[in-house]
């Protein structure tokens, strides 16, 4: 227990006293997770959008694979992307391996599925009068489609916060895409299975408790928005 306590004064001390290290795993994890988050929701909330409102075949086919993809591992994202990033692979001449690029697009593949989903889940819930009522009044497709994401707000909010809960708890592509560089692609994630197998056991949970601080206010705020 002594071990324990002893370990948690330090990691209080380096959180308050605003350590380098930490605040640099802390803000490399917030700048690709909201990067990539910005990136998921460009491409999921128009898919989720389409997939709800349109009517064609295969359209379950399309929507169970949505919801296959929605349970990607994180270290099978990494190594495709890893193929396809690293010297031998056809985009290894851009020489984004071990960058925060590479860690944004890898989050980017894991978090747009959820974002996808969870709006397609929205629109079906939505009142179906909505859009025909807006094609009446003479609203065109695009113009149909944009008022129809104002009258379902918190479910796409919603989407978007779950999206990023699960980027910025992932530990998988961020290590195999990032490389865990010091001060350049170290996460929070990252960071704590580094130091931790080191022997930094306080700093590894100083980083874990804001880590549990973070994916706390998400969840807040999820709930938030689906008691709305």
């Amino acid at each position: 227990m002594d071990y324990l306590y002893e370990s948690l004064q330090t990691a209080i001390q380096l959180i308050f006293g605003l350590d380098h290290e930490v605040r640099m795993a802390v803000w490399t994890s917030l700048y690709t997770s909201s990067t990539a988050i910005v990136f998921a929701s460009l491409f999921g909330i128009p898919t989720g959008l389409w997939l709800g409102l349109s009517r064609f075949r295969g359209k379950r086919v399309l929507i169970t694979l949505l919801n296959t993809l929605m349970a990607l591992p994180t270290v099978v994202v990494g190594l495709l992307l890893f193929g396809l990033l690293s010297r031998q692979g056809p985009l290894g001449s851009w020489g984004l391996l071990f960058t925060p690029p590479a860690m944004i697009l890898g989050q980017m593949v894991l978090a747009t599925p959820i974002v996808a989903n969870l709006v397609l889940a929205a629109v079906v819930g939505a009142d179906k009068r909505i859009l025909p009522t807006l094609l009446t009044l003479g609203a065109s497709p695009l113009q149909s489609a944009i008022q129809f994401l104002k009258e379902i707000p918190f479910g796409v909010m919603a989407a978007v916060i779950a999206g990023f809960g699960r980027v910025i708890a992932e530990v998988g592509v961020a290590m195999m895409l990032g490389g865990n560089i010091r001060g350049t692609t170290r996460t929070m994630t990252t960071a704590i299975a580094l130091e931790t197998s080191k022997g930094e056991f306080a700093f590894g949970l100083a980083l874990g408790i804001i880590l549990l601080a973070l994916a706390l206010l998400v969840n807040l705020g999820l709930n938030f928005f689906q008691q709305r």
